[in-house]
């Protein structure tokens, strides 16, 4: 009789276990930012977190979010940067497979595949989101501002 319970409770609970078997995703803080909001009350404060979240392995997710204070800011971004993980091509050397030049407003941000062994030679956030994502050889620069 025991055993038939049991086995009704592994077929009640089974989207539960599904979620065990998701890829162990690594989080890193990028940015905390104080912003505040002028009501007819007064200033309203809140908190802007931007966290990078990846399985050191090709995938990688940006995720931004505002809150009360920064812990639940902090869990925010991480659920967001989840739900927006995209695939990074990687080649044997881990690096990338070709010359990349991105642009957003008035920065830039230049990559470059690179021989194994160079490590990550960025700056900055970039550095951080090349980590999480698994790229171990490659060299970046960043024009302009942010």
């Amino acid at each position: 009789m025991t055993n038939d319970l049991k086995k009704i409770n592994k077929k009640r609970n089974s989207r539960r276990t599904i979620n065990n078997y998701e890829p162990k995703l690594v989080e890193r803080l990028i940015k905390i930012s104080r912003v505040s909001k002028v009501t007819k009350g007064g200033k309203k404060l809140s908190f802007r977190a931007v966290v990078v979240v990846g399985d050191e392995n090709g995938k990688v997710g940006v995720g931004v979010a505002k809150a009360a204070d920064v812990v639940n800011a902090f869990k925010k971004a991480k659920t967001d940067g989840r739900k927006n993980l995209i695939e990074l091509p990687l080649t044997k050397a881990l690096s990338i497979p070709h010359h990349v030049i991105g642009t957003f407003g008035a920065c830039k941000v230049i990559l470059r595949p690179s021989i194994e062994g160079s490590g990550v030679i960025a700056g900055g956030a970039v550095r951080i989101v090349l980590e999480v994502a698994g790229v171990k050889n490659v060299i970046a620069k960043q024009l302009g501002s942010n």
